[in-house]
């Protein structure tokens, strides 16, 4: 048919990116997108001196106060918008607007601060979204086991957890795959995925 485009349009797929105060976020979206990753990073002042906890990262000199966002097209099909959350409890009322719509959520962690992990996935478990949780591996930081990282943050078995290196790309692409594969299982199960995949 003359001027029909056989160009494909790929689906776009919201995808959260989710964790605390310096687990990686902002790396994590910057390494693999394939547009200049937008991020609304801040310097860290004397004002959140006692209200966030830079234990274990106290080189941190700016944060995410808002969102990080980027793109990577997995193949001609799929294309998968990347929104970073804040890591900070007092911007924690954003995340119900930046996951509205997302269909799965890469939650981060960080071994040497586990705990700032809880947060994270007590919220997306309680809206019954299909995450993934991805252990960062830092420079210098102890190795703890996959299993010890699970049962540390009460993870039920369904939920994968995986080791990456938030700065390379092929870590990233093979947890963003990790989740996708789970996305697709979860939302093959009656009930389970709806709360994020509308919109």
């Amino acid at each position: 048919m003359p001027g029909r485009s056989d160009k494909i349009v790929p689906l776009a797929v919201k995808i959260v990116v989710s964790g605390g105060l310096g687990v990686g976020k902002s790396t994590f979206i910057g390494a693999v997108s394939e547009i200049e990753a937008l991020d609304t990073e801040a310097a860290i002042t004397q004002v959140s001196v006692g209200i966030d906890s830079l234990e274990g990262v106290e080189s941190k000199t700016t944060t995410t106060v808002a969102l990080d966002f980027g793109r990577i097209t997995l193949d001609r099909t799929i294309a998968l918008y990347l929104f970073g959350t804040p890591g900070q409890d007092r911007f924690s009322f954003l995340w119900d607007d930046l996951v509205e719509g997302a269909l799965g959520t890469v939650v981060l962690a960080d071994t040497r601060r586990i705990e700032e992990s809880f947060p994270a996935v007590d919220y997306f478990e309680s809206q019954d979204a299909p995450f993934v949780l991805a252990v960062n591996r830092f420079d210098g930081a102890e190795r703890v086991e996959l299993d010890e990282v699970r049962e540390a943050l009460g993870l039920s078995a369904e939920v994968p957890v995986l080791e990456c290196d938030a700065r390379e790309r092929g870590s990233v692409r093979d947890v963003l795959g990790a989740l996708m594969d789970r996305v697709v299982g979860a939302r093959a199960v009656p009930g389970r995925g709806a709360a994020v995949a509308r919109g």
